[in-house]
């Protein structure tokens, strides 16, 4: 398949989108071509994995077994990990139609009755909107229950960072006072706990060489990566109230700021609270705004 590519540009920011796959980021980049995220060649891409940024619907994260109950009946979903997880919903591989495109506006959406192969019970549509304005990349993802029983959901952003500029490793500034134990799969055993020492980024710092796949909540929605000279914002809305600190194989930093615990599907039957499940009656919408802003000398 041949993937097209959309691009939009404010003088400031250069954002390219791929509508058939995920409506998936492929590169966001400042006017003087230095990457914010990843840098990705379109040759190269697959799978969004290989993207810079993909959307989470309609759950993020991962869900044990690919199984959980709701509603009194077991829900059974395809594994798509080796591991035998359902991992990142089921949109973010599949083509999203492109509603509007402008100078500095994008938007595509998504339905599910579109596809007969769809990983999941409940009907639902999607939007994401990318929208540049000054130093600001603006995402807001857009999630409707369309079915006619009420449907557990989620969603979420997963952008990859380029992490080292001109040879800085940057500083992490992450306002949470809650995260969470997991198991060797990375799956939530439990209610969040405070931050302990190593796990803090209430005070910025390096990151070094930490490995670190980690979901943190009590989140002010704000996260910030510094260079020094220059630095990126991350802000989020409050349906964020989960972010995810992952340091990808690749040498890149994932900041996904997500609506939920990591299978908070699982733990929500259990009786675990604090995890955010969202359950959406038929017609109703889940939605939120996540902001990226160029500081400094990019």
């Amino acid at each position: 398949m041949t993937l097209g590519v959309e691009r939009i540009s404010n003088g400031v920011l250069t954002l390219e989108v791929v509508p058939d796959l995920g409506a998936s980021v492929l590169n966001l980049r400042a006017a003087s071509g230095r990457p914010v995220l990843r840098p990705v060649a379109l040759a190269d891409v697959q799978t969004s994995s290989q993207c810079a940024s993909f959307t989470l619907l309609p759950f993020s994260n991962r869900i044990r077994d690919a199984r959980f109950v709701f509603g009194g009946r077991e829900v059974l979903l395809r594994p798509n990990t080796k591991g035998g997880l359902a991992q990142h919903g089921d949109v973010r591989n599949r083509p999203w139609q492109v509603e509007r495109v402008s100078g500095e506006h994008l938007r595509c959406s998504f339905n599910s009755r579109d596809f007969a192969d769809m990983n999941w019970p409940w009907a639902f549509t999607a939007q994401v909107e990318y929208r540049l304005h000054g130093p600001h990349l603006d995402t807001t993802v857009t999630l409707v229950n369309t079915d006619v029983t009420p449907m557990p959901a989620g969603l979420g952003l997963h952008p990859y960072f380029a992490r080292v500029h001109d040879g800085v490793d940057p500083a992490l500034h992450l306002g949470a006072e809650l995260t969470y134990d997991t198991d060797d799969q990375h799956l939530t055993l439990g209610e969040a706990r405070p931050v302990g020492p190593g796990e803090d980024y209430g005070v910025p710092a390096p990151l070094g060489d930490r490995q670190l796949d980690r979901t943190y909540t009590a989140w002010d929605g704000t996260a910030r990566l510094d260079w020094g000279d220059r630095a990126v914002i991350l802000t989020a809305d409050n349906v964020y109230s989960h972010v995810v600190v992952f340091t990808a194989p690749d040498g890149s930093l994932a900041l996904e700021p997500v609506s939920h615990a990591t299978d908070a599907f699982n733990l929500a039957a259990r009786g675990v609270g604090g995890v955010d499940l969202r359950v959406l009656v038929p017609g109703q919408v889940l939605a939120g705004t996540a902001r990226l802003t160029l500081d400094g000398a990019w």
